[in-house]
């Protein structure tokens, strides 16, 4: 046996030992936490208008995306409407949310949605061919709802 072989370890290196390996555990539990969660309610706002949509109550839709002066329910039914360029949407999925590259005061949400219900899955090819995807811009500090810049 040498000098510094041992069997034996101070109480308080394990003390130090479990202390650090804690703090590192509570801290990336924290980023995660935080990574996935930071976007939460723009997120919420995004599918609270595709819930109203996909239900039909194109009123409540309409007053969710909170528009501007400029952009009127007619014009929001040829967006939105039935007949309209997005189509009747049944199902949704929330694709992503992320910051804007270049800054901005909201958050742009990816998402899927498709004319079938439940939401096509992934080798479900027939289906999946229906499925679109649209970029929403959700303003930060009042979740209204326009389309990126």
């Amino acid at each position: 046996m040498g000098l510094f072989d041992t069997d034996h370890e101070e109480p308080k290196s394990k003390l130090r030992r479990w202390s650090i390996t804690s703090v590192v555990f509570v801290l990336l539990v924290g980023l995660w936490a935080w990574y996935h969660f930071r976007f939460y309610p723009e997120r919420r706002a995004a599918e609270r208008f595709f819930e109203a949509v996909a239900a039909g109550d194109l009123q409540r839709a309409y007053q969710l995306w909170k528009p501007p002066s400029t952009y009127a329910y007619k014009d929001f039914l040829d967006d939105w409407g039935p007949g309209g360029y997005y189509g009747a949407l049944k199902s949704y999925h929330v694709e992503s949310a992320q910051a804007p590259p270049r800054g901005g005061s909201g958050v742009i949400v990816t998402i899927e949605f498709s004319p079938c219900q439940p939401f096509p899955s992934t080798p479900d090819a027939l289906n999946r061919c229906a499925v679109r995807e649209v970029k929403l811009w959700v303003e930060t500090k009042d979740k209204s709802l326009s389309f990126p810049p």
